[in-house]
């Protein structure tokens, strides 16, 4: 007589024929070669799509970043530049105050007192070495005169016609531009040349007949 045992067979809950315990519990078949490659292609996509747009926030944040590096940078290296721009004022104020000076005393005359003439030797050594210490520092001097009137370095006192001048030339400088690192620390105070009125209104024509 032929007997079933447990890991043959399983009864029916509701009372019926036994049946095989392994077709219960029957596992899907596998996916084809096929479907397994198209899986993985398709996450293998996933993950460098992912990977690229890490690598493209990186790269944004490290470019954000070496920008505000450099504006910080930039802003000390101006700032230690142009901390003394007062300072550096005042000094070019000095400095047009002996250039003053100088020019008050007589021009060179044949006969002109010893006294007069190591004054005025005194006075320009002091300037020529007082000019050269400022420019170690950025403190430079601009002689406008002869050039093109420019509004950003020049301040316009008086026009003058002239017909020895270009018109909108500095004919004359009553005080120099001066600057620190490039920057304008004062303009410089000119006369400004403008065409004769006889040039602006043209030649007159004769109407006698």
């Amino acid at each position: 007589m032929l007997s079933l045992t447990s890991a043959d067979m399983s009864n029916d809950p509701a009372g019926g024929a036994p049946t095989p315990a392994n077709d219960a519990q029957t596992a899907p078949l596998p996916d084809s070669p096929d479907a397994v490659m198209q899986a993985a292609t398709a996450r293998i996509a996933e993950l460098e799509a992912e990977l690229a747009e890490m690598r493209d926030r990186w790269m944004r944040a490290e470019a954000e970043t070496q920008n505000v590096r450099s504006r910080g940078q930039r802003e000390v290296a101006e700032a230690r530049q142009f901390a003394v721009q007062k300072f550096a004022s005042d000094v070019a104020e000095v400095a047009e105050t002996l250039r003053r000076g100088l020019a008050a005393i007589p021009p060179v005359a044949p006969d002109e007192p010893a006294l007069v003439a190591r004054l005025r030797e005194g006075f320009e050594g002091t300037e020529r070495s007082f000019l050269a210490t400022l420019e170690r520092h950025g403190i430079v001097r601009e002689d406008p005169t002869g050039a093109l009137f420019d509004p950003n370095k020049h301040q316009a006192m008086a026009e003058q016609e002239s017909a020895e001048h270009p018109p909108g030339t500095v004919m004359q400088a009553w005080s120099l531009a001066w600057l620190l690192n490039g920057r304008l620390l004062r303009p410089a105070m000119v006369v400004v040349a403008k065409a004769p009125a006889a040039e602006v209104a043209g030649p007159r024509l004769d109407r006698t007949a």
